[in-house]
């Protein structure tokens, strides 16, 4: 009888031998341990999407690229509000002094006419000074004071296209010269004058701007 067989049992019932009986580990144990892991790492899943999602819709993923962007310019198109309509002086409250820098003679009076009949007021006419006289080589010389860059010499410019603009000392902003300049031919169409005039007063709104964001 083998040390290892209970007292009292033998026959069919003893054991014999010299090893142990092999113990095998539970099948069920592994699959446990295998379902907890796969359950972490679902919710570890379920967890980082939910994080996607949130920057996604507050704008987060914007801000980690700019934040990794370093020196990237990128170029914003703003649109720009509607100008406001400016309040410009009306050709009747603008005096006009009319001289010719020219040879040719007649051309102060028959401007001075026209610009008349156009509603503005005529103050001067005559020849231009020694420091104007065949010194103007345009079509001619817009002469005012520095209060008028924004009234009274834009409202005269668009009587005669190509003319220069140039301020003075003068202290009465509403009263401009008109010198008569080489190049001169004749003041523009009472037509594309009031259309320049019109647009002058009220400007279109300005188109949208570029800028750039860094």
């Amino acid at each position: 009888m083998s040390m290892l067989t209970p007292p009292g049992m033998g026959g069919k019932y003893r054991i014999t031998g010299d090893k142990y009986p092999r113990m095998r580990r539970s099948r069920g144990r592994s699959r446990i341990v295998l379902a907890v892991v796969a359950s972490v790492v679902a919710v570890g899943l379920i967890g980082w999407g939910t994080l996607q999602l949130i920057d996604v819709f507050t704008g987060g993923g914007d801000r980690a690229s700019a934040a990794g962007a370093t020196g990237d310019c990128r170029t914003k198109t703003s649109a720009s509000p509607s100008a406001s309509p400016k309040i410009l002086p009306k050709p009747g409250q603008v005096t006009v002094n009319v001289f010719n820098a020219t040879p040719r003679s007649g051309l102060a009076k028959q401007t001075a006419d026209e610009l008349k009949k156009r509603g503005f007021t005529i103050g001067d006419v005559g020849n231009a000074t020694k420091a104007y006289d065949k010194k103007v080589k345009g079509p001619g010389l817009l002469l005012g004071a520095k209060d008028a860059t924004d009234a009274a010499l834009p409202v005269l410019g668009t009587q005669l296209s190509g003319a220069e603009l140039k301020t003075d000392t003068r202290a009465k902003p509403a009263e401009v010269d008109l010198i008569i300049g080489t190049a001169f031919k004749q003041l523009t169409t009472k037509a594309d004058a009031d259309k320049a005039l019109a647009a002058l007063a009220k400007p279109s709104p300005a188109s949208a701007a570029s800028k750039k964001h860094c």
